[in-house]
């Protein structure tokens, strides 16, 4: 079992929430993203203890192979590791922006596209999001509507509260909105376009870089009934939140004991703590903790984990 030291991003828009959340000694401010579980290269999570401490996330994987990331997957990845986890806290709303799809990021330069997903973590109230399109617009007209400051008349707009879940297949338009503060989970990539920023400009007054033809050749212009996932809280047991090719999530809320088995699992397993605390032990009895703004990385080659205390957290595996 692994924890990483946190790399935490002061942006424009990042709000005063994910210091205390994570309990940590820092003086950092407008702290907007806290990346938990990263091997994007220059962004690269370190070991924080034990046998492997100071190993980035990459050297890591290059050290234990299989053993870390499953079979499967260090054969479909090599000596990357295939997801990247952040909490992000949204002080002031974010850009509009989108996400290509492996073939489109090709075809434009970039190694992959990116997949992910939101929940919803304990959020300022009244707190809303984009995510999706609510009309069936043309690439002609999105271009028009960036053009004229109306794009986001086009979008499924959502108020939200803790434990809500937004699933975000490559090219869905989406953004956070103000208060929102939420667990991400996506494919390791940081291809963004941005389609819109509210015409803000930086602190050295000058707009920041709209991406709008590379935005319109990567957009899915589908339009669904309801973007949200919907799901029903259970008490001790796994509910499952997203299943899809890039990651498989279900969120779990436990007051009594627990045995995780991952005999049959041929993948890694990441758990991130969004409320509480316990124990957890693996099956050749190390023990670690997981509390609330904690992530920990269980390797492949780990046949079962026991929880023990009262804890709500997300688990996704590939």
């Amino acid at each position: 079992m692994y924890k990483f030291k946190p790399l935490l991003k002061s942006t424009l828009w990042g709000g005063e929430k994910i210091i205390p959340f994570k309990q940590l000694n820092s003086t950092m401010t407008q702290v907007g993203e806290s990346w938990e579980l990263s091997g994007v290269p220059g962004y690269e999570t370190v070991v924080s203890e034990g046998a492997h401490q100071g190993l980035t996330l990459n050297q890591l994987v290059d050290a234990e192979h299989e053993r870390l990331l499953g079979v499967e997957n260090y054969q479909r990845f090599g000596n990357e590791f295939p997801l990247l986890i952040k909490f992000i806290d949204a002080q002031r709303e974010l850009s509009i922006q989108v996400h290509p799809n492996d073939e489109t990021a090709r075809r434009l330069g970039k190694t992959r596209g990116k997949t992910e997903m939101w929940y919803v973590l304990k959020s300022d109230k009244g707190a809303r999001l984009y995510n999706g399109l609510k009309k069936t617009i043309t690439p002609e007209e999105y271009e028009q509507m960036v053009e004229d400051d109306s794009i986001c008349d086009a979008l499924a707009d959502y108020e939200v509260s803790e434990g809500d879940v937004f699933y975000i297949p490559a090219g869905r338009i989406h953004s956070l909105g103000e208060g929102c503060v939420v667990a991400e989970i996506q494919q390791t990539s940081d291809v963004t376009f941005r389609i819109y920023d509210f015409k803000r400009k930086d602190k050295n007054g000058n707009y920041r870089e709209l991406h709008t033809k590379e935005a319109a050749q990567s957009i899915d212009y589908k339009v669904m009934p309801d973007y949200r996932t919907h799901y029903t809280p259970k008490k001790n047991e796994g509910v499952l939140l997203v299943s899809s090719p890039y990651f498989t999530t279900a969120v779990y809320d436990l007051d009594e004991p627990m045995t995780l088995d991952y005999s049959d699992l041929d993948s890694f397993v990441v758990l991130i703590g969004v409320k509480g605390s316990a124990t957890l032990t693996d099956n050749e009895g190390q023990t670690t903790t997981l509390r609330a703004g904690e992530t920990v990385l269980i390797p492949a080659c780990t046949k079962e984990i026991n929880v023990k205390g009262e804890i709500k957290f997300l688990e996704t595996y590939v």
